[in-house]
C-alpha cells in the first residue's frame, strides 16, 4: 500500500510555521510527500531542503496574488501538489503546514488506511482536531472551531480542494467519509505575537480587499490573544517533534479556563455539547457513511 503526503507552503519563515515539524511527524506513514513551495522571500526552500529524508519531494509555484476571495488560492496550491502525487498511491496524506500528528496515532492511522483502501466507497478518513491558542498549555474548546476535518483522501484526481482548502470535494460533491482514532495537532494559534499579528495582516489579503482589511485588523504589531471566548487547560503530551519548538517558546500568554465570553445562547449550546458531544447545528464538510472506525 502506498500512501503520499501532500501540502502547500509559502514563506513559512517569516510566519514560524512549524512546517519542519508537520513533515516529520507523518514521514513515518509516507513514501513520499510533496511539497508545493510557493514564491518565497525569506528561505522557505531551503527550510523544506533541510529536512534529511530522500522521500521529500519540491514542486516550485507561484501563488497568483490577485485572487483575493474565499481563500481560493489556498485551494488552488493544494491542488497543484495533490496534482504531483504518484499515481501508485492508495491514499494521499493532506496537511497544512500547522498541523502535526503525534506518534500515538501513527498505527491506527495505519490501520485504518489497510481497512478501508479496498472499500471505494469511502472517499476519504476523517480525523479529530485538537485547536491549540495562545501557547501550548490550552485548547480551544468553543463553537467557532471545526472538530473533524477530512486528511486522506483516495488518489482519484476527481477530488479537489474546496474553497479555502480546509476540505474537498468529489465531482463537486462531499466526501464520504469514516471516522478515524486519530486527531489532528493544529499549532496554528500557537506563535509569538508579532508574527501572529503578521501572518493575520498577510493571510486576510487571500480573502479580503484593502477597505476590509483596514477596517478590521488591527494597526499594532502584536496580536491580541485574549480576545478569546473559551479555552480548556491542555493536560495530555504534545508531537515529539514538538519538543524543541516548545522549549524555545519566548511569550507569556495566561487564561482562566473557567471564564466563557459567551451570550447566553451559546451558553446554552456550549452546555449542550459538553454534556452530550452533540453540537447543534454543526457543520459538517463531509459526509459520513460508516461509524466503524
Amino acid at each position: 500500500m502506498k500512501v503520499s503526503g501532500f501540502t502547500f507552503i509559502r514563506n513559512a519563515v517569516r510566519f514560524d510555521y512549524p512546517v519542519v515539524e508537520s513533515i516529520s511527524s507523518i514521514l513515518p506513514l509516507c513514501d513520499e510527500i510533496i511539497v508545493a513551495v510557493g514564491n518565497s522571500d525569506d528561505g522557505t526552500r531551503k527550510l523544506i531542503q533541510s529536512i534529511p529524508s530522500p522521500k521529500i519531494r519540491i514542486i516550485d509555484t507561484i501563488w497568483d496574488d490577485s485572487k483575493r476571495e474565499g481563500g481560493q488560492v489556498l485551494a488552488d496550491e493544494t491542488n497543484k501538489a495533490f496534482d504531483a502525487v504518484s499515481p501508485e498511491s492508495i491514499w494521499a496524506f493532506y496537511f497544512q503546514a500547522d498541523e502535526v500528528i503525534h506518534e500515538e496515532y501513527l498505527d491506527p492511522i495505519r490501520r485504518s488506511m489497510e481497512k478501508w483502501k479496498d472499500n471505494q466507497d469511502i472517499d476519504g478518513l476523517l480525523f479529530n482536531y485538537l485547536h491549540f491558542y495562545g501557547s501550548y498549555d490550552f485548547v480551544a474548546d468553543s463553537r467557532r472551531w471545526y472538530r473533524r476535518e477530512v486528511r486522506i483522501v483516495r488518489n482519484d484526481k476527481r477530488i479537489r480542494s474546496y474553497k479555502d482548502a480546509q476540505g474537498f470535494r468529489k465531482d463537486g460533491k462531499k466526501l464520504n467519509v469514516a471516522p478515524i482514532p486519530a486527531w489532528v495537532y493544529h499549532y496554528g494559534w500557537v506563535k509569538p505575537p508579532e508574527f501572529q499579528q503578521a501572518k493575520q495582516k498577510t493571510f486576510h489579503r487571500y480573502w479580503h480587499d484593502d477597505r476590509w482589511i483596514e477596517r478590521k485588523v488591527l494597526k499594532s504589531d502584536s496580536f491580541d490573544y485574549s480576545e478569546i471566548d473559551s479555552l480548556e487547560l491542555f493536560t495530555k503530551t504534545h508531537p515529539s517533534v514538538m519538543k524543541e519548538r516548545i522549549a524555545r517558546k519566548n511569550w507569556q500568554f495566561q487564561f482562566d479556563p473557567s471564564q466563557k465570553k459567551f451570550s447566553l445562547f451559546i451558553r446554552i449550546l456550549h452546555f449542550i455539547e459538553k454534556k452530550t458531544g452533540w453540537r447543534v447545528g454543526e457543520y459538517r464538510n463531509y459526509r459520513i457513511v460508516t461509524r466503524n472506525a
